[in-house]
């Protein structure tokens, strides 16, 4: 196998602004390229706009650096975290080339980009450039096999979506989302694929030597590219794949206690509400248990920051506010909201399904995601929470506060976990086989 190129949609709009640092050019303009630029849509063309005039014009524009380490654009207004609480605007630099294309009739900023420097900037993106260098080289690794396995589905499936509803009636939703199989590019620089923002955060020379120190390195398992997952924080055990995504049992995205040894004084089958309770409401020992501000700044990058509680945290609310944002992100009218009562919950302890109890409507709802998104303005941490009422007034509770552990989803590699293991003198290998059990390190390039 030889490295891939890699094609990542960046930011999609009315308007493209974008600044070209260096020598570029482009197969549909005789003359070189440099400087400020913007590109619209017109008569379902992209047109391509310097100093108020117009350049070119195609259905596609295809602009490349003559030069790759030293040349580079800057993509102005770029949106990430979308519609999570740290969702932001700002600008990035990028290497590589920048193709422009026409997307549900709005421009679309791709950047094309071999693997490897595109890991660069991912591990720089979803966590510090100064994070210890086995931590890196870790997530190098995940992030490339995730990359990788991702590529091998699109081999093998003709469509994909990005919903997938189990079961859909007037009294249950059950729905799971996975990445989108981007029609167009190959991924989006979100959250929702992988955090990509460019050269814009790479600013140490340690992300460099972790990405070239496991270059081609990724893990497998009967012979496979494994599909390897990370969140920010498990909240002291990992969940299982199933549990969050496809029904499907991967033996090395299984339920990992996060420590070298079972936690004391915890029954650790989270499935059973009263040991899922104890667990969340407790504290239990655990590699991603820590405040260490020094780890926490490696996985916490700026934005992030703003989050103190991840391993456990607290939200309350009124029931006016709790009844008003579960109408607005289900579009189910639920009255008053009644209860809150987990029926499944996964290893980890995360509300795989839920049922919402209204003085109009009661409704079953899953997986994690979904009840994080129908429970939050924008997502809560985890779905691995305990519920607590209010006083009542005529049986309706006039406060829900969510007790809740971890932030995310949970599978594969615990990023806090791993900065935490990085410190105390694991290598990545060691870090790799703590979250990824039965799986095997090789280079397949």
């Amino acid at each position: 196998m030889t490295e891939p190129i890699i094609s990542v949609g960046i930011l999609t709009g009315d308007k493209v602004n974008f600044d070209l640092y260096g020598e570029f050019s482009s197969p549909i303009y005789p003359k070189k390229l440099s400087g400020k630029l913007n590109a619209v849509i017109r008569e379902g063309k992209i047109i391509l706009i310097k100093d108020g005039i117009e350049l070119c014009s195609d259905e596609k524009i295809v602009i490349t650096p003559a030069d790759f380490e030293t040349d580079s654009f800057l993509l102005h207004d770029v949106k990430i975290g979308k519609s999570f609480h740290w969702e932001k605007i700002e600008d990035q630099r990028f290497r590589g080339s920048l193709r422009l294309i026409i997307e549900e009739g709005k421009v679309t900023a791709v950047n094309i980009i071999p693997l490897e420097e595109y890991l660069t900037s991912v591990i720089s993106s979803e966590m510090s450039a100064g994070s210890s260098l086995e931590l890196l080289k870790a997530h190098a690794v995940v992030s490339r096999g995730w990359l990788i396995a991702q590529l091998d589905k699109k081999k093998e499936q003709t469509a994909s979506a990005r919903e997938h509803v189990f079961i859909k009636n007037e009294n249950e939703l059950v729905k799971w989302y996975d990445r989108t199989e981007h029609s167009l590019y190959d991924f989006c620089s979100d959250d929702h694929c992988q955090r990509y923002q460019g050269v814009t955060r790479i600013i140490s020379d340690t992300v460099f030597a972790a990405v070239e120190e496991t270059r081609g390195m990724v893990l497998t398992y009967n012979g496979k590219v494994c599909d390897t997952r990370f969140s920010k924080c498990c909240g002291g055990i990992t969940e299982s794949f199933e549990n969050v995504w496809a029904p499907v049992n991967y033996p090395y995205l299984s339920s990992v206690i996060d420590y070298k040894f079972e936690p004391g004084g915890y029954f650790v089958d989270l499935t059973k509400e009263s040991y899922a309770v104890k667990w969340i409401k407790g504290a239990p020992h655990a590699f991603c248990n820590t405040e260490d501000p020094k780890i926490l700044s490696q996985i916490l990058v700026d934005y992030d920051q703003t989050t103190k509680d991840f391993y456990r945290w607290k939200v309350e609310y009124k029931q006016d506010e709790i009844s008003e944002i579960i109408f607005k992100r289900s579009g189910i009218d639920f009255g008053n909201i009644v209860d809150l009562i987990p029926l499944e919950r996964g290893y980890s302890g995360r509300i795989s399904k839920l049922k919402i109890v209204g003085t109009k409507k009661e409704f079953k709802v899953g997986k994690e995601l979904e009840i994080r998104k129908w429970l939050s303005n924008s997502h809560l941490y985890s779905s691995a929470f305990v519920v607590t009422k209010g006083k009542l007034q005529k049986g309706i509770p006039q406060k829900f506060t969510l007790e809740g552990a971890g932030w995310g989803h949970g599978v594969g590699l615990c990023q806090i976990g791993a900065a935490v293991m990085g410190e105390m003198g694991y290598s990545f290998d060691e870090i790799l086989s703590h979250y990824f059990k039965r799986s095997r390190l090789e280079k397949i390039y």
